[in-house]
């Protein structure tokens, strides 16, 4: 890649974190090295660290900025869903899956390379993944509370919701035959009718 022209702070930290994503998720973290990254940036191998510490932070903050905007754009989809509990739940399934088929790449490395942080930013990556799965938790505990839903482990129902509207990432391809639009409505019927009271 040619070298980014006029390129500032900002700009050049931006198309590092781009080539970052795609290199990881074609790669692999481990196989990533610095001076690919220099180059599908276009700048100097040495210059990268005038944008970021290491490697292994540049993964950290990836994921880190993964799950902040996941977590926010979560409760942003909650708010205006309304007070309804099944409401409510329709839209964050509905965020998850659409989320994850627009966020592939990301959705992926989050996913995989979890493994590659160092145990202390691993852990702060984890808390805030418990964070999320505590939502959908504590929406299913209302759930049951309220008579709207029968759910026998709500940590269960919960994880095995997750698994299954987090796996469109890794089949879902624009231009197929179904559109997002469908595939979320899917997708929410198919995790509704396994917990709403009949």
């Amino acid at each position: 890649m040619a070298r980014i022209t006029g390129s500032n702070g900002a700009r050049t930290a931006a198309a590092i974190r781009r080539a970052a994503l795609k290199l990881i998720y074609r790669q692999g973290f481990a196989a990533m090295n610095l001076r690919d990254l220099a180059a599908e940036v276009g700048i100097q191998p040495s210059s990268l660290y005038n944008h970021i510490p290491g490697k292994q932070a540049l993964l950290s903050d990836m994921m880190r900025e993964h799950m902040e905007v996941l977590l926010d754009s979560t409760e942003a989809a909650l708010a205006a869903a309304g007070p309804a509990l099944m409401d409510r739940l329709r839209a964050f399934i509905g965020h998850h899956v659409l989320y994850h088929m627009e966020r592939r790449q990301e959705v992926y490395i989050a996913n995989f390379e979890l493994r590659a942080l160092d145990p202390a930013s691993r852990a702060r990556i984890v808390a805030l993944r418990n964070g999320y799965e505590a939502r959908l938790m504590g929406l299913l505990e209302e759930g049951v509370a309220l008579g709207e839903l029968e759910v026998a482990d709500i940590r269960v129902t919960a994880f095995a919701m997750l698994a299954m509207l987090t796996g469109i990432c890794t089949w879902y391809r624009p231009g197929g035959r179904l559109g997002k639009a469908e595939l979320v409505q899917l997708h929410t019927e198919l995790a509704l009718n396994g917990i709403r009271r009949r």
